[in-house]
């Protein structure tokens, strides 16, 4: 993936600007976060086999790591290991500018831009829950929801997945409605006899 590539996130208000990825042969993925202020990242999740390092560059970041809770400003790093459950939000006033890396990348940049991709998308509720778990069941390796066991997460995902499908297919196959005039419906008929 290039260097520089940015990806914003409308919904969290993120802003990823890609530093290194695929470099250092995927060992890691390191991108600069820009978090609003009263913005927060996802809701609590956690990366089963990668290790997610925040270093905090300006602002603030407050991290739920577990059940602790850290407030990082500028200078500090807070490295989350592998498995477990984590949040993020910027409770100060400005900007939280903060160094991320994630070891090993595996497909850690696709999932940011592919979750990005659908918030930009503008779907219903169902429509996005979806193709979020559409997205999700791609990443099982990059993401995974914390304290439910992985046969129960995939088995959601999937169903998720598939009442999106579902309703996907019955749009497209269903047939184009023709347009009645007036003097064509029924009632119409009915009410000349």
């Amino acid at each position: 993936m290039p260097i520089g590539r940015v990806i914003e996130n409308s919904t969290t208000g993120e802003r990823i600007v890609v530093r290194s990825a695929g470099q250092t042969g995927d060992a890691m993925l390191e991108f600069d976060l820009f978090l609003p202020p009263g913005r927060g990242g996802p809701a609590s999740h956690a990366h089963p086999e990668q290790r997610e390092r925040f270093t905090v560059l300006s602002g603030c970041l407050r991290l739920r790591i577990g059940r602790s809770t850290v407030d990082a400003s500028a200078g500090t790093a807070v490295e989350v290991p592998p498995g477990t459950a984590h949040r993020f939000c910027n409770p100060g006033p400005d900007i939280a500018h903060v160094l991320v890396e994630i070891r090993p990348a595996l497909h850690f940049e696709d999932l940011l831009a592919e979750t990005a991709q659908i918030e930009r998308m503008g779907l219903g509720p169902v429509a996005r829950l979806s193709a979020l778990a559409e997205v999700l069941l791609s990443h099982l390796r990059e993401v995974s929801v914390p304290r439910v066991p992985r046969r129960f997460v995939r088995l959601g995902l999937t169903v998720a997945a598939a009442v999106g499908r579902r309703g996907r297919i019955a749009v497209s196959n269903a047939p184009a409605a023709t347009p009645q005039r007036p003097d064509h419906a029924p009632e119409a008929h009915r009410a000349a006899e």
